[in-house]
Formats: structure tokens, sequence, C-alpha cells
């Protein structure tokens, strides 16, 4: 493993994607291309975080995120602890500041979070000494989501980003996932589209530094990647949505979209799918999918995380 020990890291913590700079971004991925060659190794542990205590605290339900933060932690060899909502006093009535002091006070070194309410990682931030790392707060922000999803086009795209157009397609309005990309890479200099119905885009709109569509063959023409979202089921009691299968029809990604795009057009999704809704297992499963890609980049971008707010200490 080779890494860069002279550039300084400034940062206790990775809150939102808004804190990095360009040149921050681009030691982050460095860095976790040299974690990537761990992890290809036949024993993918290295000493590099022994003794140091990672604590997951996921107050939310999460299968990518905690599960490679987990995988991240270990093979650095740190020793990770998960607790989740069901086995925290938080379930008791205990407020989110109470439990942090107690966790604090086992003297971690870095506590990753995952919250429902918007702020709440940049709360402990203020509180505690330790690292925090946002791994999900409400709509607001998912930075290590944006770092793997920068990390995967960046391999596709050969390292240039300047001049590439992304588009990002579905339920933008409740999306954090979408926030922290838009911020991240029009920092990188990429051209962000975004495509979805009227009342799945978020308010003040027009503010975002982005074209915005409502028609999908005219979104997708000429774009370098697709940024798939998850349509979030559970706001649809709402009544955002006339229908299931119409929104389907509108704006599910098929292989004849593709056929507008550039010709290697890349695929993402931050997962978990819902095929045929969002994605047609065509596209999904095809050449130009990136989606498995991104699920490995989580670990070696998550390693670099850990690695960098682990040893500042």
């Amino acid at each position: 493993m080779q890494t860069n020990n002279r550039y300084l890291w400034n940062h206790k913590d990775l809150l939102c994607t808004e804190q990095l700079s360009s040149e921050d971004v681009f030691h982050l991925l460095d860095l976790a291309k040299s974690f990537e060659e761990i992890n290809r190794r036949p024993v993918r542990k290295v000493p590099t975080l022994q003794g140091r205590t990672v604590i997951l605290f996921f107050v939310e339900n999460s299968t990518r995120t905690k599960t490679s933060f987990d995988v991240a932690g270990k093979r650095l060899s740190a020793d990770t602890h998960a607790l989740s909502l069901a086995g925290s006093s938080l379930n008791k009535g205990e407020s989110l500041l109470d439990t942090a002091l107690t966790l604090q006070a086992m003297n971690p070194d870095v506590i990753v979070i995952r919250h429902s309410s918007s702020g709440a990682a940049e709360f402990l931030a203020k509180q505690l000494s330790c690292g925090i790392v946002n791994a999900g707060d409400g709509w607001h922000a998912h930075p290590t989501q944006a770092l793997l999803d920068c990390y995967s086009l960046r391999a596709a795209w050969q390292n240039n980003f300047e001049g590439k157009t992304l588009l990002i397609l579905g339920d933008i309005a409740h999306s954090r996932v979408a926030r922290s990309n838009v911020c991240l890479l029009k920092k990188l200099g990429v051209d962000v589209r975004l495509c979805a119905p009227r009342t799945l885009l978020p308010p003040a709109i027009e503010t975002w530094p982005c074209q915005v569509f409502n028609d999908l063959n005219q979104a997708v023409e000429g774009v370098d990647a697709v940024m798939c979202l998850r349509l979030q089921l559970e706001r649809q009691q709402a009544g955002l949505l006339p229908s299931l299968s119409e929104y389907s029809k509108r704006f599910c990604l098929k292989p004849a979209h593709l056929k507008l795009a550039k010709s290697n057009v890349q695929v993402l999704h931050p997962g978990p799918l819902n095929r045929g809704l969002e994605i047609s297992d065509t596209v999904a499963d095809g050449k130009n999918s990136l989606i498995l890609d991104q699920v490995s980049a989580g670990v070696a971008v998550r390693m670099a995380i850990l690695y960098l707010l682990g040893t500042r200490r």
C-alpha cells in the first residue's frame, strides 16, 4: 500500500461533500485505490488501524453501507462494534446526545452514524472529540455513497471527469444520494442533469446547478452515465404518483434509453434496486452496468475514510 503521507487532511469528520476540496477528493480516491489492492489479496487484512475502535451506530436500516464499513474496518484490523436502534438506549427514550456521550466514554476513534434526522451527524461532530462519519442523515447527505460513485466513474472514465455528463434519474426529492452527488460531481467538472416527475423534484430545484428534465428520452440524450435512484415506495402513500405502473412506463431505465446516450454510457444505482420499476433487468445486469463495481468500491473508499479519520488522533 502506498499513500501520500505528506498530504494534510484537515477534517476531523466527514459530514458532507461540500466540506471537501477537489484535492481532498482526489487524495481520498487515490488512497482508496491503494486499499483496493489489499482487497484482492489472498489474506485481505493489514494492521493499519490495529488497536483503533470504530462504532457503527445505525439508527436506520442498512445492508450495503453498514456491511461495507464493517468489512473496511476489519480489513484494517480495527475493532468494529455495531449498534442499532433496537439495541440502543434510544429505543428506551434516551436522547441522541446522551447515547453519543456514553459511546464516547468508551473512547472510540471513529463513530459511523446513519440517522433519519437531517443534521444528526453534524450535531454529534460538534459534541464529540472522536471522528464522525455521516453514513446518511435524513434527506440531507450521504457523502460516502457519492465518493464511491465517483470512484467507480473515475475508473470507467479513465480519471477524466471534465466535460462528462451524468443524468440522475428518479426520486430526487427524497434522495440524500442525489444531493451529495450533485455537489461532488459538479466540483469535479461534471455536467449534471436531473430527471423526475415534477412531484419528485425538491423545492427550489431551480437553484440547483443542473439541467432539469421531465422527459427521460430528452434527458438521456448524449449522456456519459446514468445514475438511477431508488423510488422510495414508503413515500407513495402521499399520492406523489398516479400509479407505480405509470412511473415505470415513463421513468424506468430501459435499453431503448441507452441507445440515445453515448455508446459507452455507464449505469449506476446506489441500491437497493426495484427492478422493473426504476431499472430494467437487462440494463441492471448489462455490460454498461457499474452497480456491482459500486459495491466493491464501497469497501475500498470506506477503508480510506476510516484510515484518514482513524489515524488523526
